[in-house]
């Protein structure tokens, strides 16, 4: 019996071995490629802070940044004690988390240097009127909390400098705090008008509004709430009047670093606490009879029924212990800012929803 070898052709013998020998070499390549691909660099806000609950407790207090300088929101008041709507956002959290209101260390920071402190993990929290923006939120990886301050930039001048409106400041000098949104939103309306102007900047808002008490600008321009407060301080307050022009939206609110949104969670679980007690109409004064209350809505928000702040990882109570030690956002508000304080400012935007104002919290369930 003969057997038949059947002969190839030259081609179909070198075929099999150089297709595998490329597919060899492709894959090679693939691989060290890939190895060479540049690996991203972590968050660097995530790092350290992926537990930021665990270290607050652990510390035994929070640390929370503030300004300091600013009466109404965050300044140390005759008896050296730190006061403000912004102080008092972080005695809430203290009192959510350690039932102590004073388990707070403040700090006082900067314009410039309030973001990085937050970034780097020397501050557990910012609490300093600071407006809420994209790029803040973003590029500066903050996460930001319920807006506690609905504001608008205004300008301040002298009655007897006969300026009126935004148009009579043509060619004039204008004091504006440096590294805030203030100076970029007073650029756009100068600019908006066609105005020529002279930007007087500083890093220090004390020395802003020094500035502007000497007479080294006609104008400054900040916050409206901001104007109205510093311009108690002033040494001629009368002769001080705060311009009608509104020309900005400035939500300010506290925020924390990303990268940690149980962190994130709690924190602003704590502030829509003091909305929706006044909301749900429960204060300092009538706290007790209201957790003997057989409403179904507030007994599970007081903490009675369920466990809202339990499955948060803090004290069920932990509302009833913001209201009790600090109250609610209306109490916060009158204390600081309102018809308790020696300011006077109306609510405006600043009223719950259902008085017309923009102060809302999501349901608690």
């Amino acid at each position: 019996m003969k057997y038949q070898i059947k002969s190839r052709s030259r081609s179909s013998f070198w075929q099999r071995p150089i297709a595998l020998l490329l597919g060899v070499a492709i894959c090679a390549c693939m691989l060290v490629l890939a190895a060479c691909e540049p690996v991203p660099e972590p968050n660097q806000s995530t790092i350290g802070n992926a537990n930021r609950l665990k270290t607050v407790l652990s510390r035994g207090k929070l640390v929370c940044g503030v300004s300091g300088e600013l009466p109404g929101f965050s300044f140390v008041n005759k008896e050296g004690k730190y006061s403000g709507l912004d102080v008092d956002v972080c005695r809430a959290i203290a009192a959510a988390l350690f039932d102590d209101p004073e388990a707070v260390q403040f700090r006082n920071l900067n314009a410039k240097e309030r973001f990085t402190a937050l970034q780097s993990g020397e501050i557990d929290i910012l609490s300093r009127n600071t407006t809420w923006t994209l790029g803040r939120d973003t590029t500066s990886r903050l996460a930001f909390m319920p807006v506690v301050f609905y504001d608008g930039q205004g300008v301040m001048v002298r009655k007897d400098s006969n300026i009126k409106a935004i148009a009579d400041l043509k060619g004039a000098d204008i004091c504006a705090q440096t590294g805030t949104t203030t100076e970029q939103n007073l650029a756009d309306q100068m600019r908006k008008l066609n105005l020529e102007y002279k930007p007087v900047v500083y890093e220090d808002v004390n020395a802003t509004f020094a500035a502007y008490q000497s007479g080294r600008c006609v104008a400054i321009t900040a916050d409206r709430s901001a104007l109205v407060v510093r311009r108690t301080r002033l040494g001629d307050p009368e002769n001080h009047v705060v311009l009608d022009s509104v020309f900005s939206k400035e939500p300010l609110a506290p925020a924390v670093s990303d990268g940690d949104s149980k962190w994130a969670d709690i924190v602003q679980w704590i502030i829509y606490a003091a909305i929706e007690a006044e909301d749900l109409d429960i204060s300092k004064a009538n706290l007790t009879s209201q957790l003997a209350s057989k409403n179904a809505e507030v007994r599970r928000f007081l903490g009675s029924d369920g466990s809202l702040g339990k499955d948060m990882g803090i004290a069920n109570d932990f509302t009833a212990r913001v209201i009790k030690h600090v109250g609610n956002y209306a109490e916060i508000y009158d204390r600081n800012l309102g018809k308790d304080s020696s300011f006077k400012l109306p609510r405006g935007q600043n009223e719950l929803w259902k008085n017309g104002g923009l102060m809302y919290s999501p349901p608690f369930r």
